[in-house]
This record gives C-alpha cells, structure tokens and sequence, in this order.
C-alpha cells in the first residue's frame, strides 16, 4: 500500500466509512451495531479532537523549523497548516450543528 504525500507529512489517515451488515444492520468502523451508536460517536468525537490536536501540533512543529532555517522543503509546512486550517474549520462547523440540533430538541415541547 502506498502512502500519499500528506499521509506521509503529517500521518493522516482517512476516517473507515460505515458498512451495511445484511443481519444486523448499519455497522460502524469498529463492527459494532446501530444499538451502541452513541458510545461510538462520543469515541468518534474523542478521536476528531485528538486528530485536531495533532495536526495542529505538527504544523506547529514544522513552523517553528521554517522560522529557523531548519526546513528543507517549505511545502511540508504549507501543506501542514492548510490541513489544520480546514481541520479546524471542520471541527467548529461539526460543533455548531450540534450545538443546533441541542437547541432544537430542547424547544420541541415535551
């Protein structure tokens, strides 16, 4: 398997897409059912922050090597933060809509 240019920069790995299990049902990346869908969502959330973290934490990285000199290809670093830029971006658009679909249960009327 080979590996592209920004897995190779920053170690991004796509996220497994969810398969249709013909007796049970919907099944996530890790097989398990539909039933425990939310403790994977909150596994899911967990690993979106700590993937955040990361990348932001490796563009930092090769930022600091850029401002020094140390840097051999200023791409790496280019490349680094557009990913923590959008990563970030990505991350607050999924906050908001949570934060308004919260809103929107807590006005249904009970």
């Amino acid at each position: 398997m080979s590996v592209s240019g920004i897995e190779a920069v920053s170690g991004f790995t796509p996220l497994a897409t969810p398969q249709l299990d013909a007796t049970s049902g919907v099944k996530g990346a890790a097989g398990s059912s539909a039933v425990d869908g939310s403790k994977e969502f909150g596994n899911l959330v967990l690993d979106g922050i700590d993937r955040l973290q990361s990348v932001q934490s490796t563009s930092d990285q090769l930022a600091v090597k850029a401002a020094t000199g140390d840097l051999d290809a200023i791409h790496h670093y280019t490349i680094a933060a557009s990913e923590a830029a959008v990563t970030t971006q990505l991350t607050v658009a999924v906050r908001n809509k949570a934060l308004e679909a919260f809103n929107e249960i807590m006005r249904m009327p009970v």
